[in-house]
C-alpha cells in the first residue's frame, strides 16, 4: 500500500484529503506542522507528500527545502492559496514537483497524484547510484557531488536532470521532455527554466562552461549528455 504524507494545518482540508485518499487505497500519514513533517518523512519514507505552503512555524517552502537536504526524494505536491508566479516558481526551484492552487478540484489532484506515483513507483531505483565523468563524481544516493575532489552543491532539480541525462546518455533530450519528466507541469510553460538549470549545471560541472564538453546543446532541439 502506497503511503501519502499530508502536511496541512487546516483540519477540514486535511480530513477531506485523508477520507478521499483512503477511498483510493492509499495509506495516510498526517500532520499540521512543518517540523513534525520533516521527522515523519524521514521515519516513514512516504511515496508522495502533499505539502501546504502556509503552515504555522516552519513554512511549507522551508519544509520542502529541508526534505530535499535530508535526501527525501518522494514527489512533493505543494498546496497553495497563493497565485503569484514567483511563489510557484520558487517552490519548483527548491525541489517541489508540482503545485495545486486552493480551492482545488479533487479530481485534478487525484490525477496529479497518480501521475507522480507512476513516475516514482515504489521500489523503483533511479538506476545507477554513483557516476563519474571527467573530474566529476556524483553520488545520487547521498545527493552529493564533487569536482576535482571538492564538494559541489547540486539542487534536487539539477540531480533529476542528471538522472534523466544518464538514462538518455548520448540521445537528444528535448526541453519539453525535460519539463515533463523533471518538473511535471504542462508544456505551455516556459522552457527558460530548463536553459537556466543547464547553464548552472555547466558552471558547476564543466571545465569550461563557455565551451561545454559533456552537456551539449543541440540547436533547435534541446541537449545531449556525453559524459
Amino acid at each position: 500500500m502506497q503511503k501519502i504524507l499530508i502536511v496541512e494545518d487546516e483540519e477540514d482540508v486535511a480530513r477531506g484529503l485523508e477520507i478521499n485518499l483512503k477511498k483510493e487505497g492509499y495509506r495516510i500519514l498526517k500532520t499540521g506542522r512543518g517540523n513534525t513533517a520533516v521527522d515523519l518523512a524521514i521515519k516513514e519514507n512516504p511515496h508522495l507528500i502533499l505539502l501546504d505552503v502556509m503552515l504555522p512555524g516552519m513554512s511549507g517552502l522551508d519544509v520542502c527545502r529541508e526534505l530535499r537536504k535530508k535526501g527525501i526524494e518522494a514527489p512533493i505536491i505543494m498546496l497553495t492559496a497563493k497565485g503569484e508566479e514567483i511563489d510557484r516558481v520558487l517552490g519548483l526551484e527548491i525541489g517541489a514537483d508540482d503545485y495545486v492552487i486552493k480551492p482545488f478540484s479533487l479530481r485534478e489532484l487525484m490525477a496529479r497524484i497518480r501521475v507522480r506515483l507512476r513516475r516514482h513507483p515504489p521500489g523503483l531505483g533511479e538506476g545507477v547510484s554513483k557516476y563519474r565523468f571527467g573530474e566529476v563524481e556524483i553520488d545520487f544516493e547521498k545527493c552529493q557531488a564533487t569536482r576535482k575532489g571538492a564538494p559541489v552543491e547540486l539542487t534536487h532539480k539539477e540531480l533529476d536532470i542528471l538522472r534523466l541525462f544518464l538514462r538518455r546518455r548520448g540521445e537528444v533530450v528535448t526541453r519539453d521532455r525535460m519539463l515533463d519528466e523533471v518538473w511535471g507541469y504542462d508544456s505551455s510553460s516556459t522552457t527558460r527554466t530548463v536553459d537556466t538549470h543547464i547553464l548552472k549545471l555547466r558552471q558547476k560541472l564543466e571545465p569550461d562552461p563557455a565551451t561545454p564538453r559533456y552537456i551539449l546543446s543541440v540547436y533547435g532541439e534541446g541537449y545531449k549528455f556525453v559524459g
